[in-house]
């Protein structure tokens, strides 16, 4: 599964980069996170509660970032584990760009899903990744004071 999307916030790219690299202000912006923990500083680890369709799933994995060219942009690897429902591994590169006073931040997802949550079909898997990501980026964009980000791009 390949997400893709690209969100303008009303912010600079120095602010943006540093909300990107602070566990508090990621644990407060991703959907369903439980717990986030920096156990370096090129890795996290987290439990995450999702609802996919009739699927509720507390995951436990880790992130790790690579590539990382500050203030513009990383790629993260994760992979995650949610016992009987499934497992859920990917990674995605994420570009910053300065536009005017506000931030464009894009990104390209790659996904893979196994176990019981693979079961359910690609359009609900495909639609519930992408309302995750808006709930992540509008709440990504209030923590910075901007309004709730627009969409600039679809799932492809």
């Amino acid at each position: 599964m390949e997400i893709t999307g690209a969100y303008r916030i009303a912010a600079p790219r120095a602010a943006v980069w540093a909300a990107l690299n602070d566990p508090e202000v990621l644990a407060r912006c991703i959907p369903g996170c439980k717990e986030l923990t920096q156990a370096s500083p090129e890795a996290m680890a987290a439990k995450v509660a999702l609802k996919v369709g009739p699927v509720s799933a507390t995951f436990a994995g880790t992130v790790r970032l690579e590539d990382i060219r500050p203030p513009e942009g990383y790629t993260l690897v994760g992979q995650g584990n949610g016992g009987m429902a499934g497992f859920a591994k990917g990674r995605a590169a994420v570009a910053l760009r300065e536009d005017g006073a506000d931030t464009v931040l894009s990104y390209e997802a790659k996904a893979e899903i196994g176990g019981k949550i693979a079961s359910l079909g690609g359009r609900l898997i495909q639609a519930t990744a992408r309302k995750l990501a808006d709930q992540f980026f509008g709440a990504f964009a209030a923590e910075l004071g901007a309004p709730t980000p627009e969409a600039a791009a679809a799932a492809s």
